[in-house]
């Protein structure tokens, strides 16, 4: 069956075919704005809630759940792809499960959490949309659920500020990566909507600065359930 190449299975696709050299580039600290900038910043904001136990949601190779975990944290990381969990149970630092977003909408995750945090791992349409729409039951009261992802002022390009459908790209890693996801652009506004229409309040914004451009290397969205 041929995948529609803008949609959410694609995605997933892409990800099954390139687990390995992303798991080697993660940790051998080949992408610049993750080592400079972004690792950091996601981590500080999971952190900052004072979290008991995490639920890192699209944890690829377990990177972040094991950042955690070192502070006493206790994380479970779920991905839909079974290499990536693989490599995150070898690595250790954590409890690790393949769940789908849609298994997760479908109500196959029966445990509530302080913090729900997503490092560029929210790249659908009609998957964060479900994931949304779940998240408040995952929570407890005051729980907080935290999204880095691509700033829409820096990813926009020379496409239209809209909602919308882009083709993926892997320029700047090694050839090793094949057949690049596409993902689903959204603008600032529309996240702040996905927030505001599942019952949160958005805390606080955050837009982590690349030391070299200047620019916007991503944006943290920090969502409080509301009471």
């Amino acid at each position: 069956m041929t995948l529609n190449p803008l949609s959410d299975n694609k995605i997933i696709d892409s990800w099954y075919k390139n687990a390995r050299p992303w798991t080697y580039a993660v940790r051998q600290g080949q992408i610049e704005s993750r080592k400079l900038v972004t690792d950091a910043a996601i981590t500080d904001a999971a952190i900052a809630q004072h979290p008991q136990h995490v639920l890192d949601l699209g944890c690829g190779e377990g990177w972040l759940a094991r950042k955690l975990s070192q502070k006493g944290i206790n994380v479970l990381g779920v991905d839909v792809v079974p290499e990536l969990i693989a490599q995150a149970q070898a690595a250790g630092g954590g409890r690790f499960a393949v769940l789908s977003y849609e298994d997760i909408a479908a109500g196959k995750l029966n445990q509530k959490f302080d913090v729900i945090v997503s490092n560029f791992a929210l790249l659908g349409n009609e998957s964060v949309l479900a994931v949304f729409a779940k998240m408040p039951s995952l929570l407890h009261t005051k729980g907080s659920f935290i999204v880095q992802t691509i700033h829409p002022t820096v990813a926009g390009k020379d496409y239209p500020y809209t909602d919308g459908w882009r083709q993926g790209s892997w320029d700047g890693f090694s050839n090793d990566f094949i057949d690049p996801a596409p993902w689903y652009f959204r603008t600032l506004s529309s996240w702040v909507r996905l927030y505001t229409d599942h019952g949160f309040t958005l805390k606080e914004i955050r837009e982590p600065l690349h030391p070299h451009t200047g620019k916007p290397a991503s944006v943290i969205f920090i969502g409080v359930l509301a009471s």
